[in-house]
């Protein structure tokens, strides 16, 4: 696990997300407080439960993208789930125990990758015994002592050009296994995830593994040929317990629209369906023991945030044992005009450094002057502050609508430098922007 600082965690964010400092701070301490767990006497240790996070705010101000950043910063299993499609046991459809068996197919495929970067040196020592054998097929089983030794020269002849890529355009035959399984979905009161799974282990030695033999060209065959190897070098007992150590000790579950299974005043027709959702989620988030087909996972360690516009419903409307469970809450605010200006610009992956890449790539080399920044940022706000207000991702609709002539016709332009000044940006949006039978449909 990573020991960043609650400082450096924020600092790190900041280049991605705009503003939300009272989110980034709680989530930056949430980390925090997990690495200091690790450093805590064991006697005490599984007594600290992670302090749960609620993020209050409307759609687009970047609540999931502070939870991805998050992840990756930490090095952790993460997923995303939406609270709305799960359903109560007994009901068809996912059960919430689903999310922690998502989560450590997640991990095991984090550790799996992690451990075939370990073992890969000497898969591709292995990978280049079997491309050796291709190209110089044929090995009798007893040569004469002279022969042997011709047929070792020839070999270490072709291993050296196989290293200077000499050879990588001809082309070999490989054997590659294929394993086709009938497709069967069985539907169970646990739904059918952990069922589909289970009966391809239980059918899958009944069925032959048939060998294809492809023809590909030798630079191709050997990345194949490094990951067959890699795969047979790497232990998966040994994976399964440090993905299931990860899992429980640094998972991240990002619950979101929470507040679509809020029961409000007066419990009847879908509200109680609601409530035994939430009431499903209580013993997971509380901690409990999920069974998977890798063996149990124990939930009480997991961080779990939650998130919703709640634009209806109020976590107060959240029963009561749930919301225990979440103690910490975050009111992300809504974007302003000055906040889309510097969300256009300022972040490592900002909107105009990734429009102006793609028509990079066409030979167009598009400026955008700083008053065309401001009119972008303020159409967006002018259109979320009449209609549904979508937060940044109302900046993606006006980019696209602005771009789209020049996306169109990039391949044919002559002219390649293009600028983009505040007058085109009205030119292109302002018609639109004004009249909210168009702006409803086009933007």
């Amino acid at each position: 696990m990573t020991n960043f600082t609650p400082r450096e965690i924020v600092s790190e964010l900041d280049r991605y997300i705009i503003g939300q400092n009272g989110a980034k701070r709680a989530v930056a301490i949430a980390l925090r407080n997990r690495w200091r767990r690790q450093q805590v006497p064991e006697e005490l240790r599984d007594e600290i439960a992670p302090k749960n996070i609620i993020m209050i705010g409307p759609t687009g101000v970047g609540k999931t993208e502070i939870a991805r950043r998050l992840a990756k910063l930490a090095q952790a299993p993460f997923i995303k789930v939406e609270a709305s499609k799960f359903t109560e046991v007994g009901y068809v459809g996912r059960d919430v125990e689903s999310m922690i068996r998502d989560l450590l197919e997640l991990a095991i495929h984090m550790v799996k990758d992690e451990e075939a970067v370990n073992v890969r040196i000497k898969a591709e020592d292995q990978a280049e015994e079997r491309l050796l054998d291709l190209l110089l097929p044929g090995k009798p089983k007893a040569e004469e002592e002279e022969k042997a030794e011709s047929r070792e020269h020839t070999r270490d002849k072709l291993r050296r050009l196989l290293r200077q890529g000499a050879l990588d355009e001809r082309v070999v035959e490989v054997e590659t296994q294929v394993s086709k399984l009938p497709v069967m979905e069985i539907f169970t009161p646990q739904g059918n995830e952990e069922m589909g799974i289970n009966m391809k282990e239980m059918f899958g030695s009944l069925f032959p593994k048939k060998t294809k033999t492809r023809r590909m060209k030798v630079a191709e065959a050997r990345e194949m040929l490094i990951e067959a190897e890699a795969e047979k070098l790497v232990d998966m007992d040994k994976v399964t317990t440090l993905a299931k150590e990860r899992t429980e000790q640094s998972g991240i579950i990002f619950i979101d629209e929470i507040d679509k299974i809020a029961s409000r005043e007066g419990g009847h027709g879908p509200e109680v369906s609601r409530e035994g959702v939430q009431r499903d989620i209580l013993p997971i988030v509380e901690g409990s023991t999920v069974n998977t087909k890798y063996g149990p996972v124990k939930t009480d360690h997991i961080l779990f945030i939650a998130a919703g516009a709640f634009h209806v419903a109020k976590p107060s409307d959240l029963i009561p044992e749930l919301q225990g469970r979440f103690p910490i809450r975050v009111e992300l605010v809504k974007l302003s005009e000055e906040d889309f200006i510097r969300i256009l610009q300022e972040p490592r992956n900002a909107l105009l450094r990734q429009y102006s890449a793609l028509l990079e790539t066409e030979g167009i080399d598009i400026q955008f002057q700083e008053d065309s920044i401001r009119e972008i940022a303020r159409t967006a706000a002018l259109v979320n502050s009449r209609m549904e207000n979508i937060g940044a991702r109302r900046l993606h609709t006006v980019l696209e609508k602005l771009l789209e002539e020049i996306s169109f016709d990039a391949p044919d332009l002559t002219e390649k430098k293009i600028a983009i000044d505040a007058s085109y940006v009205r030119a292109k949006l302002e018609g639109i922007s004004r009249d909210d039978d168009m702006a409803r449909y086009i933007l």
